[in-house]
């Protein structure tokens, strides 16, 4: 019997988070490089946000269609090609000669970084079937990330001053081919009973909504909200959302099933993973250039001052997963919004170029508290209530909401700060604060939330709605059994 064939739980789980470590540092160690970006490439706030956002934006696009494209064709294959697709494009992000070529560049990344990350963790849920083992597995996924944010800002720092900001995309080449190696030799196939057909129009909706958005925030400092173009952006991201909630729900197939939203604990998973990465997404733009053009920090220094963060999360994100396998997710998801929103206030309330070293590592460390805390919660509440034939769709929705908070988040976040970036320390600062004032907020919209959709009513409406998929999806596959019987008949 061939490796592939037989099955070894830790050794897919190892494989599937090296996909996971190569995206996470991909986004950790590229904040560290922005300000080292900008003077070379002689590119303004914007520009950052566009090398940011191309990719995320991309990628929030095309998770849900490479999800559905997994089930449908093979996940191993799926993830495969993912592996190669972001390995070459992350070298042609180190050789862009212009900022034009390295988000274009950044966008060919994103295609095949929407292979990987739903696709793995499509992977894993069907891998590890039980409830328990599949919590314990979703924590030591978090855990990656954790190490990933450890790692990313001084591995970042180290190579941005050794050898330029171009290395910082060399480190994806190796890991995506080791990947893609043993992928084959040891990830066995799977795919869902039933193919899912495939949803142009409703990708078409996704593309337009999510780029709409994020153009008309970040380009509206400059260009004015008043400006055709972004209110043009403003209405067709409207009018996308409007057709997304009217043609969704009348196909047999959506790439957006609209069913799973039913479930409290889902819609709240969401909710809160567009609010904590938008947090996230604010939280490593500011500090990057906080830490770099206030405090004059070389980029190894400013991603040491980032450790504290990422140890934390690298800490409590396998401690997450534990919680959530013995009690479920309320307690790590009230924690999280708790540390979130005390970290934002603690520098809202004292952000200056003279804050002391102490408070400002304190407030990192309870941004690594509650950022570690939130991701298995989100994870396994996003693929263990569905059936396992739409595991890849439902962990795809639960990636998009991740992306689509980053991309709000640095949107959001870069366009506040774009005035006062070249400005004096005091005015940065002070613009600053909002910022601050804004991530505290997503940190409440996360205790809110955890607080609202995992009692006793939410999980009801969970059972509810996958007992109903399970049996719609039932009675979908009888009536293609039948038309095929039929159609046999005829023939």
């Amino acid at each position: 019997m061939p490796d592939a064939a037989r099955p070894r739980p830790w050794l897919v789980l190892a494989i599937c988070c090296m996909s996971l470590l190569m995206v996470s540092l991909d986004i950790t160690i590229l904040n560290v490089a922005l300000p080292a970006v900008r003077s070379d490439l002689h590119t303004s706030v914007s520009g950052l946000q566009w090398t940011v956002d191309a990719y995320t934006l991309v990628l929030a696009s095309l998770l849900m269609l490479s999800g559905s494209t997994a089930d449908r064709i093979g996940r191993r294959r799926v993830f495969r090609i993912g592996l190669v697709v972001f390995g070459a494009a992350s070298l042609l992000c180190s050789l862009a000669p212009g900022l034009g070529w390295l988000i274009v560049a950044r966008m060919l990344q994103a295609v095949g970084g929407s292979m990987l990350n739903p696709v793995a963790m499509s992977i894993i849920s069907n891998t590890f079937t039980d409830s328990r083992q599949r919590a314990r597995a979703i924590g030591v996924w978090g855990g990656v990330v954790g190490i990933s944010m450890a790692a990313g800002p001084i591995l970042g720092g180290a190579l941005v001053e050794s050898a330029g900001w171009r290395a910082i995309f060399w480190i994806n080449v190796p890991i995506a081919l080791a990947a893609f190696v043993l992928t084959g030799r040891y990830v066995p196939e799977s795919r869902a009973a039933r193919a899912r057909r495939v949803d142009p129009v409703g990708q078409t909706l996704v593309v337009v909504l999510l780029a709409g958005l994020t153009y008309a925030i970040i380009e509206s400092p400059q260009r004015g909200w008043s400006s055709p173009v972004v209110l043009g952006c403003t209405a067709a991201a409207l009018a996308a959302l409007l057709g997304l909630l009217r043609y969704e729900p009348r196909r047999t197939d959506p790439l957006i099933d609209l069913r799973f939203f039913r479930s409290a604990p889902f819609a709240g998973a969401t909710v809160i993973a567009v609010a904590a990465f938008a947090g996230l997404g604010g939280f490593l733009f500011v500090s990057s250039l906080y830490l770099q053009d206030v405090r004059g920090l070389e980029p190894l220094h400013a991603g040491l001052y980032m450790f504290p963060m990422a140890v934390m999360a690298l800490v409590t994100g396998p401690l997450s997963g534990r919680m959530v396998a013995a009690r479920g997710p309320r307690t790590p998801l009230l924690l999280a919004g708790a540390a979130l929103s005390a970290s934002a206030v603690i520098q809202a309330v004292s952000y200056s170029e003279h804050l002391s070293t102490g408070l400002l590592v304190l407030a990192f460390l309870l941004f690594g508290i509650g950022f570690g805390l939130v991701n298995a919660p989100i994870t396994n509440t996003a693929v263990s209530g569905m059936p396992r034939a739409q595991a890849g769709v439902a962990a795809a929705v639960a990636s998009t909401s991740r992306q689509v908070g980053q991309s709000l988040g640095v949107a959001v976040i870069g366009a506040l700060m774009a005035g006062a970036a070249h400005s004096d320390p005091a005015a940065f600062t002070g613009t600053a604060r909002t910022a601050w004032w804004i991530i505290a907020g997503c940190g409440a919209v996360v205790l809110v939330a955890g607080t609202l959709t995992s009692g006793r009513w939410a999980r009801a409406t969970a059972e509810r709605t996958a007992a109903r998929l399970a049996a719609e999806e039932a009675g979908e596959e009888a009536g293609e059994e039948s038309r095929t019987a039929k159609e046999k008949v005829d023939a």
